[in-house]
């Protein structure tokens, strides 16, 4: 019992100094902010690029528009067939070569540009899953195609992927993780740093562990929500 105690003892001693001497748990919620900043940016990024490539291979058909297809098919197999850490030090060391680079904004990008080629996928496969009678039933209301594709198709679509939306900006934030790789003083870096000051690293590693765990979780709540409250309005 006494032996116990004693361990329960050191394991209480080892958290509370990875988070309270020094005010450790500052470096903590700086790391949250940057990982949160980063995926935001990230995630509108990869939104934006998603949406258009989806658009632009299912639109893509005629001879004079392959080209475009073709472009954006040469994209997707290259992000989706690297892995992301070199993409991460390739735009780092390649694209921003400049010694005043914000490595918050590089960081965002590359994540921007990788989740986009899944989120392309995604959205292009949300589109196709729609009727065609859709996008002829805008043609006869006077809408082109864009503003059909805008305004019909891609709402539509949108509905139809949000899980598969969702699952994969959860997969960007715990991403994120490697951005310290080029400086980043995210939330793992931020563990990573404190576990230097103290001498033991799994606790502070668990500590950001944790938060990596309520972020998902409070995120996979918010979309589930979202989606029910999709349901109720489609049944309205």
């Amino acid at each position: 019992m006494e032996q116990f105690r004693l361990w329960g003892w050191k394991l209480y001693q080892s958290f509370y100094d990875a988070l309270i001497p020094d005010k450790r748990y500052l470096a903590y919620l700086e790391g949250l902010k940057v990982t949160f900043l980063i995926s935001l940016m990230a995630i509108i990024l990869g939104i934006a690029i998603g949406v258009i490539v989806a658009v632009v291979k299912v639109s893509a058909t005629n001879y004079k528009m392959r080209w475009l297809g073709a472009i954006c098919n040469v994209y997707i197999n290259i992000i989706r067939g690297t892995p992301l850490m070199v993409q991460l030090l390739i735009i780092y060391n390649l694209v921003f070569t400049s010694r005043n680079t914000n490595e918050i904004i590089v960081g965002a990008v590359c994540f921007g540009i990788n989740s986009g080629a899944y989120v392309a996928e995604i959205i292009r496969a949300g589109i196709e899953s729609i009727d065609r009678g859709q996008m002829e039933a805008g043609r006869t209301l006077g809408l082109n195609y864009m503003q059909t594709m805008r305004l019909i198709v891609v709402p539509q679509a949108i509905k139809n992927i949000l899980p598969a939306l969702g699952n994969e900006f959860i997969t960007l934030i715990k991403e994120t993780s490697v951005a310290g790789i080029i400086a980043v003083t995210d939330l793992l870096k931020a563990a990573q740093y404190v576990g230097s000051r103290t001498w033991v690293i799994l606790p502070p590693l668990i500590i950001a562990a944790g938060c990596y765990l309520v972020i998902v979780m409070g995120l996979s709540r918010l979309l589930t929500l979202f989606e029910r409250r999709l349901a109720r309005g489609d049944h309205h």
